[in-house]
This record gives C-alpha cells, sequence and structure tokens, in this order.
C-alpha cells in the first residue's frame, strides 16, 4: 500500500470518527419524542414524564411524551421500530415488549432483538399477591390452601392476558400446582377496584397501581414476588422467605430506541438517562409513586433482556397463553 493511500485512509477514518462524536456533541438539536405504549394517567406514563422532564432540562430540549396504547404494547413498539433512528425516536419498553410478546404472538410485527437498542434500565415495578381484606385469608398459607381444596373455583385477577402480573400467578400457579381461574382485565384500575369492591378476591398488583389502596386499608398484600421484603411494606414477606425460593418477578420497564440509532447518540442518552434518574426530583417521585430506580448503562440493560429472554417465553408456551 503506497504512503499515499495510507495517509487517505487514515484521514477518512479520523474524519469519521470526528463526525461522530460532532454528531453526538450536537445532539440534540431538536425535541425528542418519547413514546409510552400505555395509556396516559397510569405508573409507566407517570415514569416517562418524571425522567423526561428531567431529561429536557438536562438536554436542553424538550422531551415530548406520546402515548400509543394497545396491543399488548405492540402498537406503540411497531411505530417505534418503523421510525428514523436518529436519536429522535426513544421508547419505553418492558418485559412485555421485549420478552413475553416473542412467545405470547405467532407473529410479531416488530422484532425486538432486531429493531431496537437498548439505552438503560430504569426501574422495576415491585408485584404483590392481594387480597380483599374482607376474604378471609389471613396470610399466603390460608390463601393458597383454598386454592388446592377448591381446584378451579378461586379466580384472580390481572390488568391483563400476558401482563407481568399475569404471569407471575401463573408462574406461583406452576410451582405451587394451583388451579385457579385467571380474570384479564383492561389495566389495573378496573380490576383494583373489583378486588376492593369484593367481586373478585384477589389479584396480583404492582407497587405502583396499589399503593394507595394498600395504605388505605383496601387491599390486602399477603406477599411479594420480590428476592426480599420492600421498603414501603416491611411486614410483607416475600414469597422466596415463605418457602418458594424459584417464585421471583417484577415488572421491569427500560429505555430503546431504533437500531439504526448511531453508537456516540446512544451512549450519550445512556449517561444521561441515568443521570435523570438518580436525580433528586425524579427520586423522590418514584418513592411517591412505590416503583424502584434501577439506573443501568445499555450493556446491563441487554443482560438482563437476554437473561429474562431464556426463561419467560418457555413458561409461556408451558401454561397454553397467547394473544393471537
Amino acid at each position: 500500500m503506497s504512503n499515499r493511500r495510507s495517509l487517505l485512509i487514515g484521514a477518512a477514518v479520523l474524519a469519521s470518527a470526528y463526525c461522530g462524536l460532532a454528531q453526538a456533541d450536537a445532539y440534540p438539536s431538536k425535541p425528542v419524542r418519547w413514546v409510552v405504549a400505555y395509556a396516559a394517567g397510569g405508573g409507566s406514563d407517570a415514569l416517562a414524564r418524571a425522567v423526561g422532564t428531567q431529561l429536557s432540562a438536562q438536554l436542553g430540549q424538550s422531551v415530548l411524551i406520546d402515548n400509543k396504547p394497545g396491543g399488548a404494547t405492540v402498537i406503540g413498539a411497531e411505530n417505534v421500530a418503523k421510525s428514523p433512528g436518529d436519536g429522535y425516536t426513544v421508547f419505553t419498553a418492558d418485559n412485555g415488549t421485549l420478552v413475553f410478546n416473542t412467545a405470547l404472538f405467532k407473529k410479531l410485527s416488530y422484532d425486538p432483538q432486531k429493531d431496537f437498542t437498548a439505552v438503560g434500565m430504569m426501574a422495576r415495578f415491585p408485584l404483590l399477591l392481594a387480597v380483599n381484606p374482607n376474604a378471609g385469608y389471613a396470610d399466603v398459607k390460608a390463601l393458597l390452601e383454598a386454592a388446592k381444596a377448591n381446584p378451579g373455583k378461586l379466580s384472580f385477577g390481572s390488568p391483563g392476558v400476558g401482563s407481568p402480573h399475569h404471569l407471575a400467578m401463573e408462574m406461583l400457579k406452576s410451582r405451587a400446582k394451583l388451579d385457579m381461574v385467571h380474570i384479564a382485565y383492561r389495566g389495573a384500575a378496573p380490576a383494583i377496584q373489583d378486588v376492593v369492591g369484593g367481586q373478585l378476591p384477589l389479584m396480583v398488583v404492582d407497587s405502583a397501581a396499589g399503593m394507595q389502596m394498600i395504605k388505605a386499608g383496601k387491599l390486602k398484600p399477603l406477599a411479594t414476588f420480590s428476592k426480599s421484603r420492600l421498603a414501603a411494606l416491611p411486614d410483607v414477606p416475600s414469597l422466596m422467605e415463605l418457602g418458594y425460593t424459584d417464585v421471583e418477578a417484577v415488572a421491569w420497564q427500560g429505555l430503546v430506541v431504533p437500531s439504526a440509532t448511531p453508537k456516540d447518540v446512544v451512549a450519550k442518552l445512556s449517561v444521561e438517562l441515568q443521570k435523570a434518574i438518580q436525580s433528586e426530583p425524579v427520586r423522590a417521585q418514584f418513592t411517591t409513586m412505590g416503583i424502584e430506580p434501577t439506573p443501568s448503562d445499555a450493556a446491563a440493560m441487554q443482560k438482563h433482556w437476554s437473561q429474562e429472554s431464556q426463561y419467560w417465553p418457555r413458561l409461556i408456551r408451558e401454561r397454553g397463553i397467547s394473544l393471537d
């Protein structure tokens, strides 16, 4: 190779690197659209708005929340998958979007692994096994004994088929060999309303949706699906400490972007996201909402995403759960 050609190639490489750095430094130069695949007013929407407000202050550009609910997050996911990979479209992706849907649908209109790139984890929504206080179940043991004594007669609610809440209960049913009937609702609010009203004895509820009713004494938490007790509910045991050592489930959410997004922009977004989640205003709002901050970089989110993909699709198929 001639010296002249070597110099030209070297200059091209340096120019490319410089352009990448310049692009990251210039980003963002206009408002960022944040797609949330759930309706306004829910926990996912509140999380995005809390983090988005802080990100806007850090980035110097507006972060606009765009709610696209429906289809078990498929509508929002498909919209983002088809969006330009320029860093100006970001997406709240949860374990349903990235993991569960690959098994819940025979044909999915997007490919999580190919269409999205991880930016970082944001938060976990702890899940709780909760009952109506007047249902007569003093603890988990009493509830499970009743379920085993009356196979197919005890019903439980969830925000929807294939939700983390539903699948957490399916995991417990599998481990404890229970025969219980799932009643799927369109969202957490109507399910909570029916349990509080006595139309349904129990449900799996996330802390963000159920904490207000728990604090008011209208919902009684029997156990958490987390590894350990929650700081907000120190008297509520985990299922693991009650002997169900292989029962653990949470609803988690991370931020992703279209896969074509430049790596330098993804890296900048990741740093700013972690900074936003660890800021005092966001942490205070998370505490109020009953959710746990889990700031991480893109690599850590990708690792967690991959680990969950090893287990949940298999459980979904074994339990015969489908959204087709």
